[in-house]
This record gives C-alpha cells, sequence and structure tokens, in this order.
C-alpha cells in the first residue's frame, strides 16, 4: 500500500478511530490542535495522530484531507479548508444530504481541490473483523479507497456521481436512528398513558430489550443524531417524498441532547422524562 500524507478535520469518536486505522496502516495522519478540547487532544494522541498545529500548516502538507464532524459543522469546515488554497483530494465523510454534499463540492473545487463524497456506515472500527462501512463517489473516490487497509474497515467506491455515498448514507441512517427514534418516542407515548407494561408485554421481551437498548444508547449520541435526521427529512423532501417523520426524529434527538456529557446510558425512566419534556 502507498503511504499518503492524510489530514483529519477532526479526531471525535468516529474521526479518532479511522485516524488510528490509518496510522496503523503507516500513513502519516496529521490534525490540527488549535482550538480544539482536551478531550480531542487526548483521542488525537491515543490514536497516534500528527498535531500540524494550524489547519493552514496541516493543508500545506495533506496529499488527502478527511472531513469527519457533526453534520452541522460540513459546509464551515469545508469553507475553511478552502480558504487554505488546498488543491490534493477532501473527502466529505459526513451525514449530511446529496443537495448539501454537491453545495460543499462547488466549495471545494472553486479553490482547485478534487471532491469525494464520502458516508460511514457502522460504528467506530476497533479492530478485529470489519464492521465500519465508507462509501465514497466522485473522481477521486478510488484514490481515497486505496487508503484503507481492508482488514480495518470495508471502503466502497460507489459511483463518479457526487451524491451517491451521501444518498446511501441518509437510507441507511434514516432506518437505523430514525426507528430507534420511533421506538423512544412510542416508549414515552406509553408510559405518559400508562400502559407501557400492557405495550411491552404486547411486544414480547425480545423487542422490549431492543427497544430499551436503543433509546438509552442513543441518547449519548443524541446531540448528533439531530442534524443528520434534519438532513434526511431534507432528503426525503428533496426527492417528493415526505420528510416529517425525520423533522419528528429530530426533535425527539434534540430533547435528548442534555445526554451528551454522561459517559454511561442513562436510564429508561430519564429518557422518557426527558422526552416528555418539551
Amino acid at each position: 500500500m502507498e503511504h499518503t500524507r492524510i489530514g483529519l478535520l477532526h479526531p471525535g469518536q468516529m474521526g479518532s478511530a479511522v485516524g488510528r486505522a490509518l496510522a496503523e496502516a503507516g500513513h502519516r495522519v496529521l490534525w490540527v490542535s488549535a482550538d480544539r478540547s482536551p478531550e480531542s487532544r487526548q483521542r488525537a494522541a491515543a490514536a497516534g495522530l500528527e498535531d500540524a498545529g494550524t489547519l493552514e500548516a496541516l493543508a500545506a502538507q495533506a496529499e488527502v484531507i478527511l472531513s469527519i464532524c457533526p453534520p452541522h459543522a460540513a459546509s464551515e469546515v469545508a469553507e475553511q479548508v478552502a480558504a487554505t488554497g488546498f488543491a490534493g483530494i477532501y473527502a466529505d465523510c459526513n451525514a449530511i444530504s446529496p443537495r448539501r454534499t454537491r453545495a460543499v463540492e462547488t466549495t471545494i473545487a472553486a479553490a482547485g481541490a478534487t471532491y469525494v463524497d464520502g458516508g460511514i456506515v457502522g460504528g467506530p472500527p476497533a479492530g478485529g473483523p470489519p464492521r465500519t462501512s465508507l462509501y465514497l463517489s466522485g473522481a477521486g473516490a478510488g484514490r481515497v479507497a486505496a487508503c484503507f487497509p481492508p482488514e480495518a474497515l470495508h471502503a466502497v467506491v460507489l459511483s463518479d456521481r457526487i451524491g451517491a455515498a451521501s444518498a446511501l448514507k441518509m437510507c441507511y441512517a434514516a432506518n437505523t436512528k430514525g426507528t430507534s427514534a420511533l421506538f423512544a418516542a412510542i416508549l414515552a407515548l406509553a408510559e405518559h398513558e400508562g400502559v407501557r407494561d400492557a405495550l411491552e408485554r404486547q411486544w414480547g421481551e425480545k423487542l422490549t430489550a431492543a427497544a430499551h437498548r436503543r433509546a438509552t444508547d442513543n441518547a449519548l449520541k443524541a446531540w448528533r443524531f439531530e442534524g443528520e435526521m434534519r438532513e434526511i427529512s431534507e432528503t426525503f423532501a428533496e426527492a417528493g417524498l415526505p420528510g416529517g417523520f425525520h423533522a419528528a426524529a429530530a426533535e425527539i434527538y434534540e430533547r435528548l441532547a442534555p445526554f451528551k456529557d454522561r459517559t454511561e446510558p442513562p436510564e429508561l425512566g430519564d429518557v422518557l422524562d426527558a422526552l416528555q419534556r418539551p
């Protein structure tokens, strides 16, 4: 495998895990510590990332830049990179709509860089058999895919059409995270009406356990999922389909966003209480 200088923006839970996989494959992985939290610094150090100090310094050295950030920040991060004059390959791996990824492409291409549309499906890669997939589309997709060892994650080139990877991500998360929001809302409604025990008997033990787990585990990540649900809602609307369900899912996750800084999933009762307080 050819080793590449890769810039990573920014090492959150997913980004640091992807960065570690790349660093362990022998790539030089750069990040930017300026204005980042102590937690980000700790994750970057643990992942073996090299601090470039500033975005300008990273852009001057990197051949490929991966943007892995919350959906609401995707456009701003792209604008900051474009302002540096970066002329390599820029892969936006964020959960954004096809329309927004094409808008980000315009920003990046105007600065002289090659844009790749990306979408990550699955949790952060953590060793063992790969359960994470990175879907890519665009003219430079093959170049980005070649950076990833197959034992770390599945890098899949879908198409040379910008928007294909983002569309797949939107469809996948519409199911997984969208139905998790629906389960949480159903449980909150049943609790409010005093029929949760009866509902759970009707569901059965297996479905009930899954609904509880999804409601509590996803509460910790709700602050990120809110923006993703709004992107999915927009994607449905752009296709002429009703986007209201995922707009409601965004509101569900917005109500759960205060659980962000917890280290352990909350109790189900706390989740249901939060959902019933607008």
